[in-house]
């Protein structure tokens, strides 16, 4: 599962493969390092037109996984002793979000999918965890895979969601946030050899970007699929 990824295109190039008409990001830093729930570049349709937005990383999670949290939460209290308002601690229950995407006939995702909510996320260079290279300690390195030597501008399928009430953490307290993340499919030869469960989506070219955002779910479904074997290489 991708959590994280490096950018160092500048936005005019963001801007001109992905025909965005709008720019809200003001200056983007020159290399930009993206873990989970920080803020980063995406292209979204909105009313206004094809706008580059800066917008958190993490879909809202399933209510289920919110519920089972709160649940787990309450019980302990009231082994303590604690009363427990449950309706007051799940509308609390920290929800960090969902960074990747993979089993879209989900309910919870369906309502997502439209054009509306579809987006592309921009990065040269994407790690996955390499477990079979566990360093001192026990820690695990990243993999880093790019489409070539010169780390080219690329796209993940992304969606995103707007104005979603959450507590993201709790010292921030209750927020209203827009936030995206972006899908998985299984992996090509490159990211198995570290990775055997699932790669980004990513899109392969303009025309793939443009049918992203713009015809129906039905049809955008099958970009839903592994990049083909070659198509990435390892980097620094």
């Amino acid at each position: 599962m991708c959590n994280l990824y490096n950018i160092t295109s500048n936005q005019e190039a963001i801007r001109a493969i992905t025909r965005a008409l709008i720019d809200s990001t003001g200056n983007l830093e020159p290399e930009l390092d993206v873990y989970p729930d920080r803020m980063a570049p995406i292209v979204r349709n909105t009313d206004a037109g094809r706008e580059l937005a800066l917008v958190r990383w993490g879909l809202p999670s399933s209510q289920k996984a919110l519920l089972d949290n709160a649940s787990k939460r309450a019980d302990k209290l009231r082994a303590k002793g604690k009363e427990v308002d449950f309706d007051e601690l799940l509308r609390m229950e920290p929800d960090g979000g969902t960074t990747n995407v993979r089993n879209t006939s989900s309910k919870h995702w369906a309502r997502w999918l439209g054009i509306e909510n579809r987006c592309v996320v921009p990065f040269n260079r994407f790690a996955e965890p390499d477990y079979g290279s566990r360093i001192e300690g026990g820690r695990v390195p990243n993999a880093w895979f790019a489409g070539g030597k010169d780390r080219p501008l690329m796209f993940f399928a992304g969606l995103w969601v707007p104005e979603w009430r959450s507590v993201r953490k709790v010292k921030e307290g209750e927020i209203v946030v827009d936030l995206y993340g972006f899908l998985t499919t299984e992996p090509n030869a490159e990211v198995k050899a570290v990775h055997p469960k699932a790669m980004p989506v990513i899109l392969k070219n303009e025309d793939e970007i443009e049918r992203w955002l713009t015809v129906p779910w039905l049809e955008a479904k099958d970009l839903q699929r592994p990049l083909p074997d070659g198509a990435l290489i390892r980097v620094d």
